[in-house]
């Protein structure tokens, strides 16, 4: 019986010291790409290790710059509003062969404008 519990005790140790749960390491830095929808252009954001996004979205249509501001989960997924003059969302996934997709919405100016999003992590020097 102690043979069996000190077995169980350290299967046990053994699994919860093994995580596959991803860090946020994996997805700092920069990363860019192209947008399209009822607008197109170029977007580029930087991940901090805090999981903070900051960055912009580049619309060519009419040569207006939005802010994009949020947060990346250690999943990958990115929850980010479009500010400034934007009042919106780009929302995704990175995942860890540093590729992303998702949608963006922009409501202001009417109206509402949206599509999807494409990038990459930019590759370090």
């Amino acid at each position: 019986m102690k043979k069996l519990f000190l077995l169980l005790l350290t299967t046990f140790c053994l699994i919860s010291c093994t995580s596959d749960d991803e860090t946020l390491t994996d997805y700092i830095g920069t990363w860019s790409g192209t947008y399209e929808g009822t607008e197109k252009g170029l977007w580029k954001f930087v991940v901090a290790s805090d999981g903070k996004v900051t960055g912009t979205m580049y619309n060519e249509n009419s040569n207006v710059n939005y802010n994009i501001s949020g947060n990346l989960d250690r999943s990958g997924q990115l929850t980010a509003e479009l500010v400034i003059p934007a009042d919106g969302e780009f929302s995704g996934t990175l995942n860890l062969e540093k590729k992303g997709n998702g949608n963006w919405r922009n409501d202001s100016p009417t109206p509402s404008k949206s599509g999807s999003w494409t990038g990459t992590k930019d590759k370090t020097k």
